[in-house]
């Protein structure tokens, strides 16, 4: 790619998006506004800031995919090309002047097709690579992010964690003069987050320029560069990272640096574990020829706080899957309370836009919940305030609302079945450190208030330790409990 390191690549002026007069939502609401910023050949520009805030929004104005209800205003312009955000003007420009990385892996990849053959679709069609060097570039790719013997499986067998990995090398194998990539490291442990930011910078050494979305301020240190500070949908600060981060100037932006969870308190209360609810016996999980995890043992009583840990595709998912009931262990047996209906046993998904139905209004979806299981509807009122969510947030459909207000909708949806046991896998992995914060001390509340037991599968050390009161870890096929 033959750039000068002072081409723009990236103009956004006074970039803004409106909310569309349609029916049961406000007329003219302004969900982001007064963007700017360029980004010239090989720079790199990350964007971190409260959950809503209008990151993703912002990304989905330059790119020309919002959605039907919103509309997009202002200047963009995309390697001299003039698109306004507009889809028409933009498409064209897809994969080879502009890429993205979107938010939720599970919507980008394809369920029919093995993971190499994907990476490697990617770069015949983006590069236009012969299918050799494509297949070639995809194994490089794939094994310089750890996943050199995952390229043969199909979507549903791995992790969240190694979906998104696989997303990333999707992405990286077009030539392209700018990456946007909508949090990259979410729900992945450090080792992986490093060869993730590894693999993001080295693409610089081309020229490409890059706009990184993330709730990961170390991530944002790591690229370097510049950064940009979004609260209700505006710009609040900006300038390089190494300044910003050390020496913020703006009281949100302090704020956010000092809710990074190593400064926490411990956010679940003293109590006494009760009557078991679950019990597993000797249990063993395979896929395929895989040991996943062997031979656990462990009981789970009325109030139990616990969280488990380790490196992405280890088994956290695959073993709070079996204890909650979605997935049958191999071998070994896992019995629940009798006395209890199985649909108070709940989980919380890495990635929510799958447990939501794509084409239904939020709203119309907890009112089914309620009618189905003739549930009090008072509750909702005082979780959207505990949760800070907006009530009109409930006339949308999924795919209208940011991930990280996705995430605390489907806690909501959770806490209303009153449930004895919440299977929580990475349940904050996209908000911000402030609204990931006061989000779990509010789950943690309601554990203790209620009884119900917690499993909370996280990658950081530190909101184990402040969220939970005990740590297993999963480490070689083993369950180790201290």
């Amino acid at each position: 790619m033959n750039t000068r390191v002072t081409d723009t690549v990236l103009s956004v002026e006074d970039l803004g998006v409106d909310l569309l007069p349609t029916t049961g939502l406000p007329a003219g609401r302004v969900l982001l506004q007064g963007c700017s910023f360029q980004l010239h050949a090989g720079q790199r520009l990350t964007l971190v800031g409260e959950s809503g805030a209008g990151k993703s929004l912002l990304a989905q104005a330059i790119m020309g995919t919002l959605p039907a209800a919103m509309r997009a205003r202002g200047r963009v312009r995309i390697a001299g090309h003039d698109t306004h955000g507009q889809r028409d003007r933009t498409q064209p420009l897809w994969g080879r002047q502009i890429g993205m990385l979107p938010q939720e892996p599970w919507t980008a990849l394809s369920p029919l097709m093995r993971l190499h053959t994907q990476v490697a679709e990617a770069g015949r069609h983006a590069s236009r690579l012969p299918w050799s060097q494509a297949q070639a570039r995809a194994d490089q790719h794939l094994a310089a992010l750890g996943l050199a013997t995952a390229g043969r499986q199909w979507l549903h067998q791995v992790s969240g964690g190694m979906a998104q990995r696989v997303g990333i090398a999707c992405a990286s194998q077009g030539d392209t003069r700018i990456l946007i990539a909508d949090e990259p490291t979410k729900g992945l442990d450090t080792g992986a987050c490093e060869q993730v930011a590894q693999l993001l910078t080295n693409a610089q050494q081309n020229g490409q320029a890059l706009l990184t979305i993330t709730h990961d301020l170390d991530l944002a240190e790591r690229l370097g560069g510049q950064i940009a500070v979004l609260r209700a949908g505006q710009i609040v600060e900006q300038g390089p990272v190494g300044d910003v981060l050390n020496h913020p100037c703006h009281p949100y932006t302090q704020a956010l640096m000092a809710a990074q969870p190593r400064h926490w308190p411990d956010l679940m209360p003293p109590r006494t574990t009760g009557e078991t609810l679950i019990t597993a016996e000797r249990i063993s999980v395979t896929r395929g020829e895989r040991l996943i995890f062997r031979e656990a043992d462990l009981h789970i009583g009325q109030g139990a706080s616990v969280s488990v840990v380790g490196p992405s595709g280890c088994g956290k998912t695959t073993l709070g899957n079996v204890l909650v009931g979605i997935l049958p262990p191999s071998r070994g047996r896992v019995s629940h309370r009798a006395d209890v209906a199985r649909w108070r046993f709940q989980k919380l998904y890495q990635d929510p836009v799958a447990s939501f139905a794509a084409q239904q209004t939020l709203r119309q979806g907890l009112t089914d919940l309620i009618r189905l299981h003739r549930l009090d509807p008072g509750p909702v009122e005082t979780w959207l305030q505990r949760l800070r969510l907006s009530d009109e947030l409930l006339d949308r459909q999924p795919g209208e609302v940011s991930g990280g207000e996705l995430q605390r909708l489907a806690l909501l949806r959770a806490m209303l079945l009153n449930p004895v046991f919440v299977f929580a896998d990475e349940p904050t992995s996209r908000l911000d450190a402030l609204t990931q914060r006061d989000t779990l001390a509010a789950l943690c509340d309601a554990m203790a208030e209620s009884g119900c037991a917690l499993l909370l599968v996280t990658h950081d050390p530190h909101i184990a330790q402040h969220a939970t009161r005990a740590q297993w870890q999963i480490h070689s096929q083993t369950l180790i409990k201290p």
